[in-house]
């Protein structure tokens, strides 16, 4: 009788047991799914359009970053609207509908974000300028004090644009003065008159040189006398689609947004 009693509390702590390692065994299952749902339901809960501000020169780069982001989020829109970031910056500060600014200067960003247009910034890359000239190079420019030769014209962009004022610490460093014969709201506008071989030079970014490939030549400045620029990017306080554009701003500085930058010639923050 006793034996029959020990084999019984036996089968019951066996019983009991399992039962335990049943619920163990069933609660990473319960979790996991609740974990991939909630991955899933973040994918999916990005809908919907943001306007996406971005500097002139991030056109190329920026153009292949919204198609990989839109391709990864089926059924989002993502609209450019690529100009100067000084333009840009004045634009979000009066009411423009935005929802990401990424600029090709702190400055202008420090402007927005002190207007409270944004929170804070993240720096997600940095450029410097080069030359461009036609490709027969009539003026024979080989080096930044070419440009100060009388008889070249030069353009650059306009001071208060961020490729103008990066352009005129060059012209300081190289300790170089000279008279530009044109002087554009934005890096792209530079690039044209120099593909159009309206100038003989135009100071741009060394990663605009590399977008316009064959259609110009670039001369480069030597590091003891360029300048860098800063690009920050941020979520707009005034967006409609903050989920949205947080997603594209993370996209921006992840691996795969930095791959896209590098290799269009920008550097690392």
């Amino acid at each position: 009788m006793t034996h029959i009693r020990t084999i019984a509390l036996r089968s019951v702590a066996a019983a009991a047991a399992a039962a335990v390692l049943t619920a163990c065994s069933s609660t990473p299952s319960t979790t996991s799914p609740g974990a991939g749902s909630s991955s899933s339901s973040t994918s999916a809960a990005l809908s919907g359009s943001i306007n996406v501000f971005a500097a002139a020169s991030l056109q190329e780069t920026f153009g292949t970053i919204i198609k990989q982001f839109t391709a990864a989020h089926p059924g989002v829109t993502v609209t450019p609207n690529f100009g100067a970031s000084s333009a840009l910056a004045t634009g979000i500060t009066q009411g423009q509908p935005a929802d990401v600014f990424a600029s090709a200067s702190q400055t202008n960003m420090d402007a927005v974000v002190k207007a409270g247009g944004a929170a804070s910034s993240r720096a997600f890359a940095t450029n410097v300028m080069e030359i461009a000239v036609p490709r027969a190079n009539p003026a024979n420019i080989t080096g930044v004090n070419d440009l100060a030769k009388p008889g070249v014209k030069v353009a650059i962009c306009q001071s208060q644009v961020p490729c103008g004022s990066t352009a005129a610490k060059v012209f300081t460093n190289a300790k170089i003065t000279l008279t530009p014969v044109s002087q554009e709201a934005d890096v792209k506008s530079v690039l044209t008159k120099v593909t159009l071989g309206e100038v003989d030079a135009g100071v741009v970014y060394v990663t605009d040189v590399k977008a316009a490939g064959a259609k110009v030549k670039g001369v480069e400045i030597p590091a003891d006398v360029n300048a860098t620029t800063s690009y920050p990017v941020a979520t707009l306080t005034k967006t409609a689609n903050p989920a949205l554009a947080d997603a594209f701003v993370a996209y921006v500085l992840s691996p795969d947004g930095e791959a896209v930058l590098k290799a269009g010639g920008f550097a690392a923050p």
